[in-house]
């Protein structure tokens, strides 16, 4: 017995006719009644050290997260430290498109080249589709089953049987997903639901945060670039005496003509004006 519940039994077993005393009952009970305890704290050990490999892959996930790597970079180690947490045989992510009409593999640990390649997953009419619209979590027992999953022929070929997909949601809005396989049979538990979106959920606030990183940066280089435009205009004005529109229009045709950006062009036209004032 353990925590009031049976877990086993314990026969003992005699070739001979063999009647048995109270005190030796009483023994074996004892003894079962010991075991049932060992059984108990291995379960509670067992339990205890998977947690503390999840919170430390988790722990892995949120750092990567808030590091200076490409998002490349971040995604790849989010789907190898998953794929090892869950013990899966492919774990993957795969990211919407700007119309919101197609999933793209953006990440995964596969060596297989036939997965890492195969074609976008169209939103309508897909299991990955359907967690995009529900922003909810699929279990597919056997997706070489499942009418739905496009892919049945690879999933053949690749030894794939039982899948979890997850959406990656930030700001309530569906992103993209994580797709988890396993190589035999298996009843995803709620734990392994709930923390798989955890982690899908810090994925999405990466990405997230990537693409507002980079909308920084084009918005400085923009301004950037303006302020050397008006440089430049102003020195072509001083030095030709040429009004605004024409000075711009002179950098812009030089811009088409040499195939070069306005932004070097101005460039360009200040470092010539700072050597003529040396």
């Amino acid at each position: 017995m353990a925590k009031k519940e049976v877990v086993g039994v314990i026969n003992v077993q005699h070739k001979r006719p063999n009647e048995y005393a109270s005190n030796t009952v009483n023994l074996i009970q004892m003894i079962a009644k010991q075991i049932g305890g060992v059984i108990e704290n291995a379960k509670l050990y067992e339990t205890t050290k998977q947690k503390a490999a999840q919170f430390d892959s988790l722990v892995k996930v949120s750092q990567s997260i808030t590091s200076h790597r490409y998002l490349d970079e971040i995604l790849n180690l989010i789907v190898v430290v998953t794929a090892e947490m869950l013990n899966s045989k492919i774990c993957s992510i795969m990211l919407l498109d700007e119309k919101g009409e197609e999933l793209a593999i953006a990440a995964t640990q596969s060596l297989s080249h036939e997965y890492k390649t195969k074609a976008n997953v169209k939103v309508e009419h897909s299991l990955s589709g359907e967690v995009i619209k529900s922003k909810k979590p699929i279990a597919v027992y056997d997706v070489r089953q499942e009418e739905r999953y496009a892919y049945r022929d690879l999933a053949v070929k690749e030894d794939l049987t039982s899948m979890l997909s997850v959406p990656m949601v930030v700001k309530e809005k569906a992103i993209g997903i994580i797709n988890v396989y396993t190589k035999t049979p298996h009843h995803f538990t709620q734990e392994e639901i709930d923390v798989l979106q955890m982690i899908a959920n810090q994925a999405a606030v990466a990405v997230e945060n990537t693409k507002l990183m980079e909308e920084s940066i084009k918005a400085r280089e923009a301004l950037e670039t303006r302020k050397l435009i008006e440089r430049a205009k102003g020195i072509l004005m001083r030095m030709n005496h040429l009004s605004e529109e024409v000075a711009y229009r002179l950098i812009h045709k030089k811009s088409m003509d040499s195939c070069r950006a306005m932004k070097e062009i101005a460039q360009s036209i200040i470092l010539m004006d700072e050597i003529q004032r040396r």
